[in-house]
């Protein structure tokens, strides 16, 4: 009786046991489990959070490069704002001197129709061969007298005018000539005057159209030799009005002082 009592006592022992242990196991698998399940959860959400960055790193560099782009096309803006200003600017300037070129040319072709053609038809001083206008003398004072190899009074006021011009030496501010009417006398035959009465300054022939010219500006006085008819020419090409008959050299002098100077 007493050895059935211990084995039983034993098998309830182990039974325990046996009881405990499949506890035990039974404990432990959802803890694993959980854990498990805890793991994979916060690689996911790490794996969330990684791609939510990298989402982030790319929304920002993709802003950064709008940013770029946006800048480049402002400096590209502003670039093409001032090459267009500049050439704006070189055609006003260019417009400017094209203007200034036609203002001048029209003033130098106005004041070249206001000059007479007396002053502008090539002569030909029989002395020296040189050619030359009135208007080359700009700027000087230019005595101008019409004059006939066979007038006498053309001769002796021709006199006169040699006296004044030596009194003013060498003086390169005023300019003598004389102007035959003769148009049909050859330079030779003037240069052959000037020679045998010593008159030593420019001499030529007017031409038909230099003394028709005359005739407008001075009137028809002007083409007769033996009113000795003179007149003179200022440096601002302004000219006196013609003067007939003879004039000694000193009045002569004081003629051409008050002409200089203006």
């Amino acid at each position: 009786m007493k050895n059935i009592k211990i084995y039983l006592l034993l098998l309830i022992t182990l039974l325990l046991l046996a009881a405990c242990g499949g506890g035990s196991e039974t404990a432990v698998e959802p803890s694993t489990s959980n854990t498990t399940t805890t793991d994979e959860e916060m690689m996911d959400n790490s794996a969330d959070e990684m791609m939510d960055e990298s989402t982030s790193d790319e929304e920002m560099m993709d802003e950064s490069m709008d940013n770029e782009e946006m800048m480049e096309d402002e400096s590209m803006d502003e670039d093409m704002a001032m090459t267009e200003h500049e050439e704006g600017m070189a055609e006003m300037e260019e417009t400017m001197e094209e203007m200034d070129d036609m203002a001048e040319s029209m003033d130098e072709d106005m004041a070249m129709s206001d000059v007479p053609a007396w002053k502008t038809i090539a002569l030909t001083d029989v002395r020296s061969g040189e050619t030359f206008t009135l208007a080359d003398f700009a700027g000087k004072t230019v005595f101008v007298e019409p004059m006939a190899t066979w007038c006498t009074n053309c001769r002796r006021q021709l006199g006169n005018v040699s006296q004044a011009k030596a009194q003013l030496g060498d003086s390169e501010d005023v300019v003598f000539v004389s102007l035959s009417v003769e148009t049909n006398i050859g330079n030779g035959d003037l240069a052959n005057y000037t020679e045998e009465t010593g008159f030593d300054w420019a001499f030529a022939v007017a031409t038909p159209e230099m003394l028709v010219s005359l005739v407008e500006t001075f009137g028809q006085s002007i083409t007769n030799p033996p009113s000795t008819p003179h007149f003179i020419i200022r440096p601002d090409g302004s000219t006196t009005e013609l003067t007939t008959g003879f004039e000694g050299p000193e009045e002569l002098l004081q003629n051409l002082e008050a002409a200089s100077q203006g």
